[in-house]
């Protein structure tokens, strides 16, 4: 009676585990149409606000600080650069922003860890360290 509870019981934990975990959602959206020459002035106060964003986080002032840079500084370098370097800087910028790249693989290592361990258990096993 307690091997087929277990087993029905795995059974369910594995069809949670691949419906929930292993399909992701299929997003879709409109697509904005691009200007045959965008205005420059416009995308460049974009990428500086971007920029700006970044700056304000308090990562980014404390390891300014770290290198002897301080606000005003850090503006007056900003002015001196160039539209490709603002757009290098701003693509950056949104990767600071983003974060959490590791987090992810955290979570997702502890629920694999927590999963293996929860299986064991339910099946009385018994992981000895020596």
């Amino acid at each position: 009676m307690l091997s087929r509870l277990r087993n029905r019981l795995l059974a369910v934990m594995v069809v949670c585990y691949l419906t929930t975990i292993l399909t992701a959602p299929a997003t879709a959206g409109m697509v904005g149409a691009l200007a045959s020459k965008p205005d420059a002035g416009k995308i460049k106060g974009e990428d500086l606000s971007r920029i700006q964003r970044a700056l304000e986080t308090e990562i980014v002032k404390s390891g300014l600080e770290a290198y002897g840079l301080t606000a005003e500084e850090t503006q007056e370098r900003l002015q001196g650069l160039s539209d490709e370097q603002i757009h290098l800087m701003a693509q950056a910028s949104d990767r600071v922003l983003a974060g959490g790249d590791g987090g992810g693989v955290v979570v997702a290592v502890l629920v694999i860890i927590l999963l293996v361990l929860l299986i064991l258990y339910v099946q009385n096993k018994k992981i000895i360290v020596k």
